[in-house]
């Protein structure tokens, strides 16, 4: 599925909530409605919060030179700027904290890896 141009931010500083995961892997199969829950959940108090799933096998020319190998791998980013990259626990629970932290507090370290600085960049301009 291609990507489309994205709508801008709500906020320069808002929180982007990326999924990335396989079509064919069955935890991500399953995590896609807790995912849906969790943006729900969320978006009732942080609503400049934007959320997209990402299939990794989709995509793979977007998230060049990045190798996703363990699902979900997930990317929290405040502006262009990344934060947060890796898998996590597929439990509602889990993402909806680390979501509902990254929302609440917007001065996380940021990541230096360039190869996320890009792809952030990108998915700026681009998004289902």
């Amino acid at each position: 599925m291609a990507l489309q141009p994205a709508a801008p931010l709500a906020r320069p500083d808002a929180l982007l909530v990326v999924c990335l995961c396989a079509q064919w892997c069955h935890v991500c199969e399953d995590y896609r409605s807790r995912f849906a829950q969790v943006q729900q959940n969320v978006l009732a108090d942080y609503p400049q919060t934007q959320f997209l799933w990402i299939d990794v096998e989709d995509q793979a020319d977007l998230l060049e030179p990045l190798d996703i190998d363990d699902f979900p791998t997930i990317l929290l980013a405040t502006g262009a700027v990344p934060r947060f990259f890796g898998p996590i626990s597929p439990q509602l629970p889990t993402l909806e904290r680390l979501v509902r932290h990254s929302a609440a507090d917007w001065s996380g370290v940021a990541l230096a890896d360039p190869a996320l600085h890009a792809l952030v960049a990108r998915l700026l301009i681009y998004k289902k």
